[in-house]
């Protein structure tokens, strides 16, 4: 068993442990806690010793620090702050004692290991299991904001994750040096720490909380040539689009961080037991293992895959029942909008405006999606993007409102939906079902999927997929359906694009779109 806590384990240019009156193997601390093992030497100095509550009959980890007195203000500060807040997340903090020669504080023992630890022994964490980590995290620093204190110290030597599967945090600092923003970007570095087994904030940090001591053994994370940190999905596959955007965003320091409830609260929603996938189609169903990877700790066996296939049965299903009422009640109300409009993408054949149903064709997994915005500046219209394949046509993504004309107010040529089918598929159709007519797209195809999640990562994008499927829809002639069915047969495409130029007036002023939901038929 490991007991890190307190910071990480000391490396070769830590400071000098001072030895003189050192503890032994059982001396009694307070005439109350046995010493029982010496564990590790923190980064900072300290020892770190496994002991016993004699009186309760506890098992508690003692942190001291020679000498006590005025060197050991922070730490005893630090540690009757971190007693004030009970959280499941939290570690336990029973006692704090300065006898002047040294001081140690009493705190709960956690058998298991640090993320650190799990992390470099294991290697990075499949999605789902990085989510409750953050989640867990998160929640912790809800707890400690919402009582005006800052943690100060998140990074993954001081989450530590039990042998039982709980996630606590420790180690909290009050020297003044930090803020609660700061403990919110601590998450991201923890998210991508746990996704990708990098250390996101390298030897110049975006801020104090994670440039502690300890940090040289980490690796940084991958940069390109102006020092920009390479997104989660780039270093390995099967990061799901939303959390990447998220741990990208909170590790961006022109994008203000949420609260920390509402952080907590967005991870909790993507955070859920694999038993309970059927009920939740957002998010974590498409949390999936690379192939030879080991299943997430969090799901049961199959409880995905089965979510997954249920899922994707339904979304045909659905897809299904929509054509079948539009063939059967097409031609009986001329003063309705039929479920499918004309599609333009092809010419029409057998003097029907209605496309044919593509022969022997299947709706094909779309495993990831990503909102692509090359002007953007805050970010904020990136979120959401999971919500146009969740087989939901209720819910989906939405622009903001432009107030001066339909494209984009002047600001931006557009935006899009890029779309990976995890594999070349000979594809049949595409079908986006919007919130209102009037707009104006286009479907788009590249072969290249790895760009940054960011406006200048968006941009390369845009720029390599110029390749236009069949011909665009102008907003004179859409409606809340657009089919694009100008595949060439011969080829497999894996990356599509639908791209936005033109956006529907709203009847309350301005112009907005939403896209409810993103369907591919092939094979």
């Amino acid at each position: 068993m490991t007991q890190v806590g307190e910071g990480q384990e000391a490396e070769e240019t830590s400071p000098a442990v001072v030895t003189l009156g050192a503890p032994t193997v059982g001396e009694l601390l307070a005439e109350r806690y046995e010493l029982v093992e010496h564990i590790n030497n923190d980064s900072a100095g300290r020892l770190v010793w496994r002991g016993v509550d004699v009186v309760l009959r506890r098992p508690v980890a003692v942190v001291l620090r020679y000498p006590g007195g005025d060197s050991a203000t922070e730490m005893l500060q630090a540690a009757v702050a971190a007693s004030r807040v009970i959280h499941p997340n939290l570690v336990g903090v029973y006692d704090a004692i300065d006898e002047d020669d040294r001081a140690y504080v009493v705190r709960e023992w956690v058998d298991g290991q640090s993320l650190r630890e799990m992390v470099t022994a294991d290697g990075p964490l499949d999605p789902a299991r990085a989510t409750a980590i953050g989640n867990a995290v998160a929640s912790a620093l809800a707890a400690v904001h919402a009582t005006g204190m800052v943690h100060g110290n998140i990074h993954p030597g001081t989450v530590m994750i039990s042998d039982d599967g709980r996630v606590v945090v420790a180690d909290a600092r009050t020297d003044g040096a930090d803020s609660q923003e700061n403990d919110l970007r601590a998450v991201g570095g923890v998210l991508y720490f746990a996704l990708t087994g990098h250390w996101p904030h390298g030897e110049a940090p975006l801020h104090g909380a994670t440039a502690g001591h300890g940090r040289a053994a980490l690796p940084d994370a991958v940069r390109d040539s102006a020092g920009g940190i390479a997104a989660p999905r780039q270093v390995r596959a099967g990061v799901p689009a939303y959390l990447d955007d998220l741990t990208m965003d909170l590790l961006d320091p022109e994008i203000a961080p949420p609260s920390s409830d509402v952080l907590s609260a967005e991870l909790s929603r993507l955070d859920i037991p694999a038993d309970e996938q059927f009920l939740e189609q957002a998010g974590p169903l498409r949390f999936t293992a690379d192939p030879g990877e080991e299943p997430s700790p969090l799901a049961a066996a199959g409880g995905r895959k089965v979510a997954l296939g249920v899922a994707g049965l339904l979304a045909v299903a659905l897809v299904g029942l929509f054509i079948g009422i539009n063939v059967l009640g097409g031609g009986d109300d001329g003063g309705k909008e039929p479920v499918s409009q004309p599609s333009n993408s092809a010419p029409a054949t057998g003097g029907s405006s209605e496309p044919e149903a593509p022969a022997a064709a299947r709706q094909l997994v779309v495993q990831d999606v990503r909102i692509i915005d090359p002007k953007s500046k805050d970010r904020a219209e990136v979120r959401d993007a999971e919500k146009v394949i969740d087989g939901n046509p209720e819910e989906g993504w939405e622009t903001q409102t432009y107030r001066n004309n339909g494209k984009f107010g002047g600001l931006k040529d557009g935006m899009g939906i890029w779309i990976d089918l995890g594999a070349p598929h000979t594809v049949k159709s595409v079908q986006a079902t919007l919130s209102s007519a009037g707009a104006a797209a286009e479907l788009r195809t590249g072969t290249n999927g790895d760009f940054p999640s960011s406006s200048t990562g968006d941009k390369q994008l845009v720029a390599a997929y110029p390749t236009v499927i069949g011909q665009p829809f102008e907003s004179s002639d859409s409606g809340t359906n657009m089919i694009f069915n100008g595949f060439d047969p011969a080829k497999k495409y894996q990356y599509l694009l639908f791209w936005v130029t033109e956006l529907p007036e709203k009847d309350s002023g301005g112009w907005k779109l939403g896209v409810q939901e993103i369907t591919v038929q092939g094979s």
